[in-house]
């Protein structure tokens, strides 16, 4: 995977810059993460995104959400990608904080929040969509 200065990875036959806001909450908003859950989270979320090359950006670990800036490959679809961060992070933490066990039924509420990050506004697109007839 190579990187241009544009910030574009290019891979065989793809070239891509497909980032990502996601954020996240426990079940009922609790604040939970909390006292050491939120720096080993921190960990796992880092673990996972290495294990499936998921580029983590940066993220912000809040009482009762979680703030994620995540680049991937394209052909990974958006919800496969959370699922596995909610889902791996969830095990790890349930096992390793029992707390949370009697706290909640589940770890994370079923949805999420996703916004793409575009360097261009949606208003450049459309022009620029729109002009290319007229080249």
């Amino acid at each position: 995977m190579i990187r241009d200065e544009n910030g574009y990875v290019h891979k065989h036959t793809l070239i891509f810059k497909n980032q990502f806001h996601i954020i996240f909450c426990p079940k009922y908003r609790r604040k939970v993460l909390v006292n050491g859950i939120d720096k080993r989270l921190k960990e796992i979320l880092i673990e996972i995104s290495d294990q499936y090359g998921f580029d983590l950006k940066m993220m912000e670990v809040m009482p009762d959400h979680i703030h994620l800036f995540i680049e991937f490959d394209p052909t990974i679809a958006l919800d496969k990608v959370v699922k596995k961060l909610k889902g791996i992070s969830a095990h790890k933490l349930r096992e390793e904080f029992p707390e949370l066990v009697s706290k909640l039924p589940c770890l994370w509420t079923r949805s999420y929040f996703a916004s793409s990050v575009g360097s261009i506004s949606e208003d450049a697109v459309k022009k620029y969509i729109a002009n290319q007839k007229n080249k």
